[in-house]
């Protein structure tokens, strides 16, 4: 029988943890996964593009696990009634290929996103960072706000964004944290000054210049994390090139990143490695350190895994027949004909 965890089963799961405890955990098999990069097989994401938006499947496995997630990007899909990303993915025995788990992935891809921008940050922005400018805050904000207060130690977020209604939206949310200082800002530039740490998150479908080089001050680290797709930017190019540039996997990011602008020969550095102790990351207190963030297969692992452990450990979720349970596993006919 297969696992499946669908979006209450997910929430029950995490509100069951704690949400704060829950990003900690995946941060564990996430900077593990990670430190092992090489065992995985891996490939850029496959996507189906159109005008409108991006339906996505993405792939990863080693000698153990293979899993997938299914996912979409619709920036104008809040306009009739949908999320702008939904998703959901699966676990399978590499040694069988039998399903262990199917699982919702839209609260999931955004606990992972805001697990992987702190990854990055605690590997390359200068040590103890207290203060971070958020601009973008539509439905990844505030999984981005409690990973970087709770597990980075941010004590004032400023946040930004177009939609006055989605900063309302984020400061209410964010009321539970009196621990931490939210502070409406009335533009990104005022949102990004003197900021240790900066966040970009928006979702428009468009070449955006959300982070220009007038708003980037010395010592920097910049998460972009919104430009995720071919003719997506938030970062201008000058941007690009006064930073340091690290990413998941290059040869998805060239396509699907804000380096998606800079020549292919343009140098940018493996985060993975950085994680597993085989490189540097930042090379001075000054200097701007660039996380280019689409987001990766192998976040998704670190994450199916983590829900399929908790989820058996603290026994939740339902089990399945997702795939044939048969007496005779060459009579897949008999086994038809015996149902119903």
């Amino acid at each position: 029988m297969t696992l499946f965890l669908d979006v209450n089963a997910l929430s029950t799961l995490v509100k069951t943890q704690g949400c704060e405890s829950f990003m900690q955990g995946l941060l564990g098999y996430m900077e593990q996964d990670f430190s092992r990069w090489p065992e995985f097989d891996k490939s850029a994401r496959t996507a189906a593009h159109s005008d409108v938006g991006v339906i996505e499947l993405m792939p990863i496995a080693d000698h153990i696990n293979y899993g997938f997630k299914f996912v979409n990007g619709h920036p104008s899909n809040p306009t009739h009634g949908l999320s702008t990303v939904m998703a959901f993915g699966a676990l399978a025995d590499v040694a069988t290929g039998y399903p262990r788990l199917v699982c919702e992935m839209t609260i999931s891809t955004a606990l992972r996103t805001a697990v992987t921008s702190v990854m990055a940050a605690k590997a390359l922005a200068n040590s103890n960072p207290s203060s971070m400018g958020l601009i973008g805050c539509g439905a990844q904000s505030e999984f981005q706000a409690v990973a970087f207060h709770k597990i980075l130690g941010i004590k004032e977020l400023r946040i930004f964004d177009i939609d006055s209604a989605a900063m309302d939206k984020l400061a209410n949310h964010l009321l539970a944290y009196p621990e931490l200082t939210v502070i409406a800002a009335s533009s990104a530039k005022e949102c990004v000054k003197g900021a240790d740490i900066v966040t970009t998150v928006t979702a428009d479908k468009a070449y955006a210049t959300i982070l220009t080089p007038d708003m980037v001050e010395p010592g920097m680290h910049i998460n972009g994390v919104g430009g995720d797709c071919p003719g997506k930017t938030e970062l201008h190019i000058d941007v690009l090139r006064a930073g340091k540039i690290f990413v998941e996997h290059e040869p998805q990011t060239r396509v699907e990143g804000d380096i998606q602008q800079l020549p292919a020969e343009h140098k940018v550095n493996a985060l993975w490695e950085v994680i597993a102790g085989k490189a540097q990351g930042r090379d001075s207190q000054d200097q701007i350190t660039i996380f280019d963030s689409v987001g990766f297969a192998l976040e998704d692992l670190a994450v199916l895994r983590y829900v399929y452990d908790l989820a058996t450990e603290l026994k939740m979720g339902e089990t399945i027949e997702l795939v044939p349970q048969m007496a005779n596993p060459k009579d897949l006919f008999g086994l038809m004909k015996t149902i119903g």
